[in-house]
């Protein structure tokens, strides 16, 4: 599995626990274990550009998923479909904002918005009540599981 991190920001972080936390959803996932994923920071006005470009909407934003193969979760008994799952876009400083008035890490934060990324990148959304429990509830187990198995479970 192939998981790269451009970080094209001043913002320092241990790009090996996004790496693990990527390998772990995707493990979880069942995704193709030859599977392709960048990971890339960008600053508010990069970010911007793009949500701007493909979203239409003002501001920069906190992540955005760019999927390539549209690959979905295996399933038990299949062998999954090899190719390239897509790109995450991160802006740390957006998330920083975003744990600071969630009262934990920016780390943590990011973690999350990478789990939420690949989730987006697998097919899943948030449109609908119904989409957006579904999402949420697996984005929240695989953190925590993750976290766990890190020694930083609710940390």
């Amino acid at each position: 599995m192939s998981i790269d991190v451009l970080n094209e920001t001043e913002f320092q972080l241990d790009e090996l626990e996004l790496v693990a936390l990527s390998r772990y959803v995707l493990g979880e996932m069942k995704v193709h274990p030859q599977a392709d994923l960048v990971l890339r920071l960008v600053d508010e006005a990069a970010m911007e550009t793009l949500h701007v470009q493909w979203m239409d909407l003002p501001g920069p934003t906190d992540v955005m998923s760019f999927p390539m193969d549209e690959l979905r979760p295996g399933r038990d008994g299949e062998e999954p479909e090899e190719g390239v799952l897509g790109d995450i876009v991160l802006c740390p400083s957006v998330a920083e904002k975003q744990a600071a008035q969630a009262g934990h890490a920016t780390e943590e934060e990011l973690l999350l918005l990478t789990t939420h990324g690949i989730l987006h990148l697998l097919g899943y959304d948030h449109a609908e009540p119904e989409e957006e429990k579904e999402m949420f509830e697996l984005q929240r187990q695989l953190l925590l599981t993750f976290l766990a198995t890190r020694g930083r479970a609710g940390a």
